[in-house]
């Protein structure tokens, strides 16, 4: 999935003119600093969110044993640490983001690149924030071992990063767009995010517990990336110095 996405993100590049590049690159790290920092300037409803969540993952956890053994009919699959359906459940995530490029550069629609750039910050922000708390986790895959209590081993199950980037790019596909097709948007964004955690899960690469977590970086990051564009558009202020004083100014974006 990491490559994917930095594969999309070279299409990208290729495709934008010199200004817009240094506008999305210049976005892209005000963003990344903001994601970065975001702890600090969480409240007690974010607090809360964060608890919940992790409650969420304790109670999928409680399961994980009992949901494999439904997909995998227990201690009889083969535990050989092989993912062979890996590029395959990353694909629907993948044809999301390069549908969504196509139809805005068929329409020459700019909402449409936008949207299509959020798709992709989102799930590389999930990606690496994924990437991170499995070095930290080092869960066994539970095509490694039948314990779903394997941790600080050598495996790299939770989160699912399949599942993180879906939830990440199929929220943005869901949230973003013309509310009168709405319901269409969110059927197959959250639709391909659900169905990338029941194939995880249905290939064995994953515990229960670990695509719920995955669920959770998902969501909490496209709506982190989208909510940074709806402030933008809100406008801002802005301060200069001037020789005899200060100017103050505010800035709307019109250009969707």
């Amino acid at each position: 999935m990491v490559k994917i996405c930095l594969a999309c993100a070279a299409l990208l590049a290729c495709a934008a003119p010199a200004a817009a590049e240094s506008r999305v690159a210049q976005t892209l790290a005000e963003d990344a600093k903001l994601y970065v920092t975001a702890p600090i300037r969480w409240d007690g409803r974010d607090w809360l969110h964060v608890g919940e969540t992790v409650a969420l993952v304790a109670a999928a956890h409680q399961f994980d044993d009992d949901v494999r053994t439904h997909f995998v009919s227990g201690a009889g699959a083969p535990l050989d640490g092989r993912d062979p359906h890996s590029a395959r459940d990353a694909l629907p995530a993948a044809a999301v983001v390069l549908g969504t490029w196509a139809a805005a550069f068929w329409q020459q629609n700019s909402d449409g690149y936008e949207e299509g750039r959020e798709m992709l910050e989102a799930a590389g922000f999930t990606a690496v924030t994924t990437t991170l708390v499995k070095y930290a986790a080092r869960r066994g895959r539970p095509d490694e071992t039948t314990d779903p209590n394997d941790w600080r081993g050598n495996g790299d199950s939770f989160p699912s990063l399949h599942t993180s980037a879906a939830f990440a790019i199929g929220t943005v596909l869901a949230e973003s767009g013309n509310d009168r097709v709405r319901w269409l948007r969110r059927t197959i964004g959250y639709g391909l995010a659900a169905g990338t955690a029941y194939a995880r899960m249905d290939h064995d690469a994953h515990w229960l517990s670990d695509t719920v977590a995955g669920a959770a970086l998902g969501l909490a990051t496209a709506r982190f990336v989208m909510k940074q564009r709806d402030d933008d558009r809100r406008g801002r202020l802005t301060f200069a110095p001037l020789p005899d004083g200060i100017e103050v100014g505010f800035v709307v974006d019109l250009r969707r």
